[in-house]
């Protein structure tokens, strides 16, 4: 256990961050997921839309400090590239 003021508040807020950057991960996954679904059926609407609106959602990850930048640009990348291959 902690023995200092400053680590007993450290531990408060690693438990508050790790909520709400789990939710944030969560949430990320999701868009991810409908983009996936999309491409499963063959749908490229679907999926077009899926990762316009999955784009923005790891963006903000990235701000936040969720995840790497190139993390992001990896993930964002290889789903267009699945999205742009069904014809």
């Amino acid at each position: 256990m902690a023995h200092h003021k400053s680590a007993e508040k450290r531990i408060r807020r690693n438990a508050r961050r790790y909520q709400i950057n789990h939710a944030r991960k969560s949430r990320m996954r999701t868009f991810v997921k409908k983009v996936e679904a999309a491409i499963q059926r063959g749908d490229k609407a679907a999926a077009q839309e899926a990762l316009k609106q999955a784009e923005p959602e790891l963006a903000r990850g990235v701000n936040k400090g969720v995840i790497h930048r190139n993390t992001k640009a990896r993930k964002v990348s290889r789903l267009s590239q699945r999205v742009k291959a069904l014809a």
